[in-house]
């Protein structure tokens, strides 16, 4: 309950931090600073604590800063490399999450960021080491012993962390959850003095040749840092910043007339030309060929016909004679229907028999007959 207490009555403090420009800065987030145990008390292994950093103002880190914790029982960091645009004072405010009591307690950290000191470091490096995480690099003591372990590689001169970078911000892999799978770590390094020429001889086009062939790099000194840090030989990049870089070139605004060229020779003037030929032609021709059009389908539908004379001609006197039957008898049916004088057909008749012929009177069902006339 101690504990709990201590991390719920802890208030914002402040710290003063001072990074700088173009050097590596790492702030480790110890359970310890944030509980404000006696020192006789040491942090029990089950305490978790998470914790949430941003810039005062801001929802999140600046853009050269960042926060990475690898579970509720580590410690957290705050890690990264500034740039000239983010000198000034920053303020970071942390909050720390009790996991078990759900208490918070804040802490602001003051960032100065000032000018590198010392001697520059034109000469640097950046190395791949695939044997670590991120966060097991951050403390001093992994990233001393990685630099005592690359000055048997490089000249003597003192060697200085320039930017830590967890592969996985530079587009690598999730690592399988396997014994011995790490993320992978990107390592850059500055010095005064040139490189080796055993540093020369790895990162040159015959050693990279190699490397995409499947092949080892050439390595012509002994590797220092196995087998604590495994690093990618294929992946060392080296860029020297002790010549400076030529200035680009200021273009000089012109009168924005182009200078003669051989290749373009616009005209100088241009002639008159007449359009009423153009238009005539686009006009008149379609309309000639539609009007001849026109005059052949009406000298095919007029002026090819046989005539009637040559049709009956050639045409028997039976077919004439049945065709002339037929029509005569359908204008005599039309005519019969349109007088409606002649009787109706004996066919018809109610008392007309049609198997025998005989005229019978109509018979009345006597059962239909009423018994009093007068009830129909």
């Amino acid at each position: 309950m101690s504990l709990l207490a201590g991390l719920r009555d802890t208030k914002a403090q402040q710290t003063t931090l001072h990074p700088r420009v173009g050097r590596v800065f790492v702030h480790p987030l110890e359970h310890a600073a944030f509980l404000r145990l006696p020192e006789h008390i040491a942090v029990p292994p089950t305490v978790r604590l998470t914790y949430h950093a941003h810039l005062q103002g801001h929802p999140d880190l600046p853009r050269w800063l960042h926060y990475t914790q690898r579970s509720p029982y580590n410690p957290g960091f705050l890690y990264g490399t500034p740039t000239p645009e983010d000198r000034g004072p920053q303020v970071i405010e942390v909050t720390a999450y009790n996991r078990d009591s759900f208490d918070t307690t804040r802490q602001k950290l003051l960032l100065l960021i000032g000018d590198p000191e010392g001697p520059r470091l034109p000469y640097q490096a950046e190395f791949l080491v695939r044997s670590h995480d991120v966060e097991e690099l951050l403390p001093s003591t992994p990233a001393n012993r990685f630099l005592t372990a690359l000055g048997g590689l490089w000249e003597p001169g003192e060697l200085q962390l320039l930017n830590i970078t967890s592969a996985l911000d530079r587009g690598g892999r999730v690592p399988l959850p396997i014994e011995g799978r790490k993320e992978g770590v990107y390592i850059k390094v500055g010095s005064a003095t040139p490189f080796s020429t055993c540093l020369k001889m790895v990162a040159s086009p015959d050693s990279y040749a190699r490397c995409a062939q499947g092949q080892p790099p050439l390595l012509s000194c002994y590797d220092t840092l196995a087998p604590h840090f495994r690093v990618d030989w294929c992946n060392v990049s080296l860029v020297d910043k002790s010549v400076p870089e030529p200035l680009d070139e200021v273009p000089t605004p012109g009168d924005g007339i182009l200078e003669h060229d051989a290749f373009f020779c616009p005209p100088t003037e241009a002639t008159g030309r007449d359009f009423l030929t153009d238009a005539l032609v686009t006009l008149l021709v379609p309309l000639l060929v539609a009007l001849l059009l026109t005059l052949l389908l009406a000298y095919v539908m007029c002026c090819r016909r046989e005539g009637r004379l040559k049709r009956d001609m050639a045409t028997s006197d039976i077919q004439m004679f049945h065709h002339c039957s037929i029509h005569g008898n359908t204008e005599e049916l039309r005519q019969m229907a349109a007088s409606r004088e002649v009787p109706r057909p004996l066919s018809t008749l109610p008392m007309f028999n049609v198997r025998t012929g005989e005229r019978l009177p109509p018979r009345v069902d006597s059962a239909q007959m009423p018994l009093i006339l007068d009830q129909h």
